[in-house]
């Protein structure tokens, strides 16, 4: 209940999202800044058939397969390899490092409103071409085209402001440079949520809904999910543990199956000309 009134006020008070999703964030990098198994915080993406190849993972990465299967889906809808990538809301770093090492762009940062979140990044996820820092998704501190490709995944719903969010990316990134881009969405929501990537000046590449991978996931990794969330929280507020994390019968699966909530995936280009 704790957890569901907590983003109930977030759905319908925007000019709130921001401050109170850093403070959580920040809280939780600073009370769990020594829990390296839990370095992604999305719900995760499950392939649907049965006769699809299993990407292949480093036997460490391999507990955290799904969420680090959600970056794999967005990242690869355009190639990455060799790009200057820029991932805005990169939290605890594990997706990021996963691009990082497995899909090797030139230069990767990962940019994240709480500062104690980067430092957790900068000091867990060591590689060469990955660097972690503090900002703002609707001022992003970087020049014009300073990107060829921009990862946001499960992070705009926090913005109190989407158009300024894709108005920032269509600056950070170059002519023909990619938004890959995932998030989900409350029923009502959807219409404006359209709306406002139609308005954002970028072209529609792809579009998909993803709701059913999205509970595929949560229910394969449910026992994990809920292991996690007693390591974090315990006794009466372990509820509360299994509502952010995503377990079976809470409600983010909940809703996404009941159609109140979809979890969509995008890719979107900025015109060449």
């Amino acid at each position: 209940m704790i957890a569901d009134a907590f983003l109930w006020v977030l759905n319908r008070t925007p000019s709130l999202r921001r401050a109170m999703w850093r403070f959580l964030f920040d809280l939780l990098a600073w009370r769990f800044r020594n829990i390296g198994w839990w370095t992604l915080m999305n719900y995760g993406f499950a392939d649907l058939d049965p006769q699809a190849p299993r990407f292949a993972l480093l036997p460490p990465d391999e507990p955290e397969r799904y969420p680090i299967a959600l970056y794999h889906h967005i990242a690869t809808l355009a190639p990455v390899t060799g790009c200057e990538v820029l991932e805005v809301g990169s939290g605890r770093g594990g997706g990021a490092s996963y691009v990082a090492r497995y899909l090797k762009p030139a230069r990767l940062v990962g940019l994240d409103l709480s500062g104690k979140a980067v430092l957790f990044s900068n000091r867990q996820h060591r590689v060469d071409t990955l660097k972690f820092q503090q900002g703002d998704a609707e001022n992003l501190p970087f020049p014009d085209g300073s990107f060829d490709s921009v990862l946001n995944v499960e992070s705009s719903f926090c913005y109190p402001s989407i158009d300024h969010f894709f108005s920032e990316v269509k600056r950070v990134l170059r002519p023909g440079g990619h938004l890959h881009y995932t998030d989900l969405r409350l029923a009502p929501e959807m219409t404006e949520w359209r709306k406002a990537i139609a308005r954002s000046g970028l072209e529609m590449l792809a579009e998909r809904d993803i709701s059913a991978n999205v509970i595929e996931a949560l229910h394969r990794d449910s026992a994990r999910r809920r292991e996690g969330g007693r390591r974090i929280l315990s006794g009466p507020l372990s509820s509360v543990g299994d509502v952010f994390t995503g377990v079976d019968g809470t409600r983010i699966p909940s809703m996404l199956a009941s159609g109140g909530m979809a979890y969509w995936s995008f890719l979107l280009r900025k015109p060449a000309a």
